[in-house]
């Protein structure tokens, strides 16, 4: 695959990133395209190794290695480097519904498994990625495929983020008639409020729901099963209902002062920031702008980052990120071996641009909150911290506080960003869906079915927060078992005759 010596003749070059100083005065697209001469470089890196983990999906210390949709990587590397743009697209398309998404906000685990990071630096297989697909777009090669019979099966499927985009994309191609109801006013799930439109530009998600409607998927927003869209009604009209209702519930801190005003969760400053923006092109005002406020980002993950990125793009007067874990080393430890997800130090897009504006990484280590300071009147006025020492024992993690340590720091905005601890419970006790240990659905990997007969779930609603790109497998994957289901004769609409009865009574 690609040119053999070529990983040693060619540097790694993925594509570039605007300056920050400027890219923080809008929201448009954060990276600079490469060019076909130089893509076709990076192509040429692949270094055809024995066994290829960038597409294995392996589990390494509890870390996804590898693509867990098994993007074709090497033979699509190998198509771009001989010039070959159109079939590579078609390999590419042949792994992943939405290489778009994948290729601007996966992290990118293919990399961190590349084999020829042991010689030097992984092929830039995320850059290569994105181009194939939006060149794809720009040559007029994504047009719409419709299915060339339908099978008169009707699914549903409730959540149009990645994994119920994927679920529809697939069960559409099989001949079923698909109806997917977000809550929303706009389609996209996080692709559209949850990720801001510096990482994914709003054409981009609406541009494949164009392409997915002329192909006869039907889209209803502002319809949330349970409340304006009754479940009894889903029932009688679908012959199958899969949930791709994402793992929405935030988790929360509970220490002194988190009711004060100013505190709140990430993800609705995330969504109210977009909604704003999407709607008239400006920052939001009110309680959840940053604008002239100090603030401070609790939570080490990529929605923390956003969060960083967002409020200096709203003209904030400081940003702080508390991050729980310790500094990462330059490079990997032992204990962290290839081709495990590198765990080393790095700033993301919204660090480096903090560094930009304030002169520094933003983020603060090993560090504990430990109240929410009221002003008074009900408001924020600071958080006091303390430092921690991290260890593992036993094979967990322990946060031991060091004494002497605490500190007290200006805020007038919170926004916690610590994760999320599965999806929302009222539909599923409405539905009678039985939930796991972790409040997630309970649905097997591989059948997807849940309690109910007929109902199936995929995505961060079935298996926790996760990747994006997991999201696209386990929607491929649900698609499956729902295809499966339907050609059985299986169906969640009642007889004529018995729904004609149902009424009479």
């Amino acid at each position: 695959m690609g040119k053999p010596t070529g990983f040693m003749e060619y540097r790694r070059q993925a594509f570039g990133e605007r300056n920050p100083a400027e890219r923080i005065k809008d929201f448009r697209d954060l990276y600079v395209p490469l060019s076909d001469d130089a893509l076709r470089l990076q192509g040429a890196r692949c270094m055809d190794c024995a066994v290829p983990f960038c597409q294995s999906a392996e589990m390494f210390g509890g870390m996804t290695a590898g693509c867990p949709v098994r993007n074709l990587i090497p033979e699509w590397n190998d198509l771009v480097y001989r010039g070959r743009w159109k079939e590579a697209l078609e390999r590419l398309l042949a792994t992943n519904n939405f290489p778009e998404f994948t290729g601007r906000a996966c992290p990118a685990p293919c990399e961190g498994a590349c084999v020829a990071a042991l010689y030097e630096e992984p092929v830039a297989i995320k850059s290569i990625e994105r181009a194939i697909i939006d060149k794809g777009f720009e040559e007029g090669w994504m047009v719409p495929k419709p299915p060339a019979a339908r099978t008169g099966k009707k699914v549903a499927v409730v959540g149009s983020g990645p994994a119920g985009l994927a679920v529809a994309d697939e069960l559409n191609k099989r001949g079923h008639s698909v109806t997917v109801f977000e809550r929303d006013d706009r389609i996209g799930g996080l692709l559209t409020y949850g990720i801001p439109k510096m990482k994914i530009e709003q054409e981009v998600v609406d541009r494949r729901i164009r392409l997915m409607e002329a192909e006869g998927v039907t889209f209803v927003v502002n319809a949330e099963v349970g409340k304006t869209v009754s479940v009894d009604d889903l029932k009688r009209e679908f012959d199958s209902v899969v949930l791709c209702t994402g793992a929405t519930k935030p988790r929360d801190l509970t220490v002194n002062g988190r009711h004060l005003s100013g505190v709140h969760f990430a993800m609705d400053y995330l969504k109210t920031s977009t909604k704003q923006l999407l709607a008239s092109g400006t920052a939001p005002e009110g309680p959840l702008s940053a604008k002239g406020r100090n603030v401070i980002v609790i939570g080490g993950g990529d929605t923390a980052t956003d969060c960083v990125a967002t409020a200096i793009r709203q003209e904030c007067r400081s940003v702080v990120q508390f991050d729980l874990y310790p500094r990462k080393p330059a490079e990997r430890a032992e204990s962290n071996p290839w081709p495990e997800w590198p765990l080393v130090y790095k700033m993301d897009y919204g660090h480096k641009e903090a560094a930009a504006v304030f002169g520094d990484d933003p983020r603060a280590f090993a560090i504990g909150t430990k109240s929410f300071e009221d002003d008074g009147n009900g408001n924020l006025t600071a958080v006091t911290t303390v430092n921690l020492n991290v260890r593992k024992e036993n094979g967990r993690t322990v946060y031991e506080e060091i004494p002497g340590t605490e500190r007290r720091w200006t805020a007038d905005l919170v926004l916690i960003a610590i994760g999320f601890s599965g999806p929302e419970q009222e539909l599923l006790q409405q539905m009678g869906i039985a939930v796991d240990h972790r409040t997630n659905i309970a649905a097997g990997y591989g059948s997807y079915a849940t309690s109910v007969d007929g109902v199936f779930a995929a995505g961060d609603a079935r298996r926790g927060q996760s990747l994006i790109v997991w999201a696209i497998h386990e929607g491929r994957e649900a698609a499956k078992a729902v295809d499966r289901y339907l050609a059985a004769g299986g169906s969640l609409r009642q007889p004529a005759e018995r729904r004609e009865r149902n009424a009479a009574s």
